[in-house]
């Protein structure tokens, strides 16, 4: 085994969907979750991000165009996380999706972080989040993090805004 260590500094760039209906997608991450239209690649493929990047979430066709949802029980992508600063910028996601009545399929309180679970329309699992701070997180006795799985308190995220 290498004694190698990847950067701590080193950060997850983007992710690529495979969809089968680009301008359905783009009504669930653009219309709905915020993202910006960054650029469209041709009619099969659109990058979208928040504040500029180039891309954070990149939406294509190209294998995939009018195909049924991926096997829920098949080696694939869990869920994408989306990280958003604060708690109150989480409070508004989750008032857009109530708004919208778009399902959620769970609400957790890990600890380290709230999160809101849902499926975008290809059933592409989604996690919305936000990170406590780190000096916030729970530990146990040895001093390594403890994460666990309570339920969200919805009312009180939502007191945010």
């Amino acid at each position: 085994m290498s004694d190698y260590t990847i950067p701590a500094q080193t950060r997850i760039g983007h992710i690529h969907l495979k969809v089968a209906d680009l301008d359905r997608a783009l009504a669930f991450y653009r219309d709905l979750l915020g993202f910006s239209l960054v650029t469209m690649y041709g009619t099969e493929a659109a990058f979208i991000s928040a504040g500029g990047y180039h891309h954070h979430i990149g939406l294509n066709t190209w294998y995939s165009k009018d195909a049924p949802p991926a096997p829920t029980r098949a080696a694939g992508l869990f869920h994408t996380a989306i990280l958003y600063p604060t708690r109150r910028d989480l409070a508004v996601a989750l008032k857009r999706l109530i708004d919208a009545k778009y399902p959620i399929t769970g609400a957790s309180d890990h600890g380290v972080s709230e999160a809101i679970y849902l499926n975008d329309p290809d059933h592409n699992g989604v996690e919305l989040y936000w990170d406590r701070p780190r000096d916030e997180w729970p530990l146990k006795p040895d001093g390594s993090i403890e994460m666990f799985t309570h339920p969200l308190d919805l009312e009180g995220l939502l007191g945010e805004i």
